[in-house]
């Protein structure tokens, strides 16, 4: 009988195969890579005195985009337009500061829920994904399972309550369950929630969700107090906790290394006048490895240009060079039979050379115990296998 080296080889090749497979179900799968930023920042509050908590979110919706979110990744909820309203005698403007040097209500502010939009349910919605059929994009939190999430709530809070619009309240265990959905519906890799309101800390009592990082302004039994008065405006236009929080990033830049440690470090409790709680036991890695861009900053890399790639024309000739030759050569040999022949033995002994050194190679790393080097190799087998059956059956 004829021997079939290269049955045999085949034969190899399948059995050890079936012992990766064996192998591989035994791995962990990798941990999903973070691959995009989101903010949800929201102002509960409405009326003229309250003028303040819009203030603190418009100056973080500015932090994160000067960081490098871009508008369509932050969903912005204002419960009340203080740049509008009879009482203000800087129209269309809102300042965080009496030196009324930076109008934070200036051009490409997009407000995605403003005025009686702002209500629990529709903060709800958000969160979870849960939204009506007519709801636009631009409203809806994309996110997926590698983004990290910085939600940032401003208003009037109590024990284990946040007011929305002086009529309903977020209570504690309602976002303890978004959160919970969130997770269970792969919508974050990690979330950091920040709350600038009386005993801010009460409000994440109920979490329970892996991943999430927490900093509230007061603890419980505390007061958050506003930073200034504004006599030109007639109220305060900022809160201590979000004053001190701008005063961190204004040293940054989007590029900047500063660790989530060093915010939550940097709040000093005689200046804020309470004390600044952070709750990390649900979050993983450790806060000195984590930069503060991980959440108000964008992931992408990108470097700009002022012009196009002058190269990409060249190699766009170059490749379609390419392949108008390759596909040339391929016409030729189909049309001369006896180069075509030629041509299948030579493909045989290197198909025969490519198995017996496939071979060497898989038989060495069945040693190698880091699961990811055995699915590379495992997966190389499968093409590997499939090209030859493909072969075969030609």
């Amino acid at each position: 009988m004829a021997s079939d080296p290269m049955g045999s080889q085949l034969r190899r090749i399948l059995s050890i195969f079936f012992s990766l497979s064996i192998i591989l179900p035994l791995s962990s799968p990798s941990p999903t890579m973070h691959n995009n930023n989101w903010a949800v920042l929201v102002c509960t509050s409405r009326f003229w005195f309250n003028y303040r908590h819009m203030a603190n979110t418009l100056s973080l919706y500015r932090t994160v985009k000067r960081l490098g979110i871009p508008d369509e990744r932050i969903i912005l909820m204002l419960a009340d337009d203080m740049a509008c309203n009879a009482r203000n005698n800087y129209p269309a403007q809102v300042f965080n500061n009496e030196n009324h040097q930076l109008n934070l209500y200036g051009d490409n502010v997009e407000v995605d829920y403003r005025g009686y939009e702002v209500t629990v349910e529709n903060f709800l919605r958000v969160l979870t994904g849960r939204h009506e059929a007519s709801v636009p994009r631009s409203k809806r939190l994309l996110s997926d399972e590698g983004s990290h999430i910085l939600l940032y709530m401003t208003g009037h809070g109590g024990n284990e309550f946040l007011k929305f619009q002086d009529t309903e309240e977020l209570q504690s265990h309602d976002l303890a369950d978004a959160v919970k959905q969130m997770k269970e519906k792969n919508r974050f890799k990690e979330l950091l929630i920040m709350v600038d309101t009386c005993q801010a800390a009460t409000l994440f009592s109920q979490l329970q969700s892996p991943g999430v990082v927490t900093i509230g302004s007061s603890m419980k039994g505390e007061n958050s107090y506003s930073h200034h008065l504004d006599p030109d405006v007639g109220v305060s236009v900022v809160d201590r906790f979000t004053f001190y929080t701008l005063v961190f990033f204004e040293r940054l830049d989007m590029y900047s290394n500063a660790s989530l440690n060093s915010l939550f470090t940097s709040y000093d409790p005689t200046l804020l006048m309470s004390t600044a709680y952070y709750r990390t036991d649900l979050y993983e890695r450790p806060l000195n490895m984590v930069p503060v861009t991980n959440f108000f900053g964008s992931v992408m890399k990108t470097i700009p240009t002022d012009s196009a790639y002058p190269g990409f024309l060249v190699v766009h000739a170059s490749e379609y060079a390419t392949i108008s030759a390759e596909t040339e050569t391929a016409r030729v040999v189909l049309e001369d039979e006896a180069d075509h022949s030629k041509t299948y033995d030579q493909s045989e002994k290197g198909l025969q050379h490519i198995l017996d050194e496939w071979l060497k190679l898989l038989e060495g790393k069945l040693g190698v115990k880091d699961p990811e080097v055995l699915v590379a190799y495992g997966l190389g087998s499968m093409v590997l296998l499939l090209t030859i059956s493909t072969w075969l059956s030609s």
